[in-house]
């Protein structure tokens, strides 16, 4: 059993939910991103999306948008988050999910980027523009079943679709709670019981809610129905807000124990 799914058992055993938790590898700078990814990863994220900045991240809102930017001017690149990884599997068993576009794996190699993944303990990858039936060429070669390919679904995802997307997908389903970029704002939880249900007549693979929560609040109430809930932007806007206070790491690390407070039931 691999990483992410232990973690899905062992949470459904203490009737939680995971907390899935995205920063860009890099910003606001190398050192200081390793730092905030070890120390989310010690506060309660139960799965770490480390993105891979990209110069034309199209289907990031502003705050990430501008978080790869700051990455990029560090020097960045997917060997730097490699690397990140390989670093944080020192101390950490949490899973790591690659958050990334095609063009910077293409340009890395892509047998090359599935070896060099694995070997830095990655657990899997999503791939942001990469549909169902362009992915052969990179999954061709994969052996196993212990680096997962995460799909997103959309609200607008009809049923047929759905399921041609499920099927395609191991790890988990990032389910996208609104139209829209990430960041965007107006989180509506009212459909995402019905939402999740209609997935979850095509898949068995645990349910995983983002885009629009930035409180403890909407996570709790996005738990509800989820089996995890994502959150990026809120993190990377905490980022961009202390990225002069010597204290960033420890506003990072207090702000994921408050989110990973509102995952666990009311009465734990």
């Amino acid at each position: 059993m691999n990483r992410i799914n232990t973690t899905f058992a062992a949470l459904a055993e203490k009737n939680e939910k995971a907390l899935v938790g995205f920063v860009t590898a890099g910003d606001p700078d190398i050192d200081r991103s390793r730092a905030i990814t070890s120390a989310m990863c010690r506060n309660g994220v139960d799965i770490l999306e480390l993105g891979v900045p990209f110069s034309d991240p199209t289907a990031d809102g502003p705050v990430i948008q501008r978080s790869s930017q700051r990455a990029l001017e560090h020097n960045t690149t997917l060997a730097t988050v490699l690397e990140m990884t390989a670093d944080l599997r020192k101390t950490s068993q949490v899973p790591v999910i690659l958050f990334s576009y095609y063009n910077p794996i293409y340009a890395y190699g892509i047998a090359r980027f599935y070896d060099d993944a694995r070997a830095a303990g990655a657990d899997g990858v999503l791939v942001v523009d990469l549909p169902p039936e362009e992915s052969g060429e990179l999954t061709g070669g994969w052996n196993g079943d212990d680096f997962a390919l995460i799909r997103l679904i959309a609200p607008t995802t009809p049923a047929d679709r759905i399921a041609t997307i499920a099927n395609d997908a191991t790890g988990f389903l990032y389910v996208v709670s609104m139209t829209g970029v990430t960041g965007s704002s107006g989180l509506d939880t009212s459909h995402l019981g019905d939402f999740c249900a209609r997935i979850r007549k095509t898949s068995t693979l645990p349910l995983c809610v983002g885009f629009g929560i930035s409180t403890p609040e909407d996570v709790a109430a996005v738990a509800k129905t989820a089996d995890g809930v994502v959150i990026g932007s809120a993190f990377e806007r905490l980022i961009e807000e202390h990225i002069d206070n010597p204290d960033i790491v420890n506003v990072l690390a207090r702000q994921t124990a408050v989110y990973k407070a509102a995952t666990r039931p009311a009465d734990g």
